[in-house]
């Protein structure tokens, strides 16, 4: 299968809190729901075919559970994403979660390189991650990620958790797809491809 993700994004690289305030996660942070105001009908529709191309979904723990709270208790399947998310398979990295209520979710913990390298020699398919910034990190970390969908809000949050850390790997990019939607967000598609190369003068 093929690993993309899709995360939205300030112009600040903001990631935390994109759809709503949630004080006991995000304890402290007061300019969480800075995206949703953004998503115009045609934004919308982006994603409601981006969950219907999921053959299966990856998720940290922490969107798990915040998606497993909203759209896992939803009954209205014919939605394009409460469809989706409670039809196919979903897995979850976490090592400590041990009884996943959310139906047809298995836990992968211990070797994740390893569990997530078997879903993908799996022979078709997209396993989408959405969300779950720290787990993008690190499947960027470890070379796992086949594209990247950045959905660029127009906004400056201006605190708050960043995709990307102050230092880290670098990476170059291959843009696969760009455009804008009525509100100002842009959307970016990549694929990673190796490391930079830099200007020697």
């Amino acid at each position: 299968m093929k690993l993309t993700t899709t995360t939205q994004v300030s112009v600040d690289g903001v990631v935390q809190g994109n759809g709503g305030r949630h004080p006991d996660l995000d304890p402290g942070f007061e300019r969480g729901g800075w995206a949703r105001p953004l998503f115009d009908s045609e934004a919308m529709t982006f994603v409601d075919q981006t969950y219907q191309r999921a053959d299966a979904f990856l998720f940290g723990r922490r969107t798990y559970e915040l998606f497993a709270g909203y759209w896992g208790v939803r009954e209205d399947l014919g939605n394009p994403i409460v469809g989706a998310l409670n039809t196919k398979p979903k897995y979850v990295a976490s090592n400590t979660l041990t009884d996943p209520r959310w139906a047809n979710t298995t836990v992968l913990s211990g070797d994740l390189a390893a569990a997530i390298g078997e879903l993908k020699a799996k022979p078709a398919g997209e396993l989408q991650v959405h969300g779950s910034g720290t787990l993008v990190r690190w499947l960027l970390d470890n070379q796992l990620v086949d594209e990247i969908t950045l959905l660029v809000c127009p906004v400056v949050v201006g605190q708050g958790t960043r995709l990307f850390p102050d230092t880290g790997p670098d990476m170059a990019l291959d843009l696969v797809e760009s455009r804008a939607f009525p509100k100002g967000i842009t959307l970016q598609v990549y694929r990673p491809a190796g490391r930079p190369h830099y200007a020697t003068d």
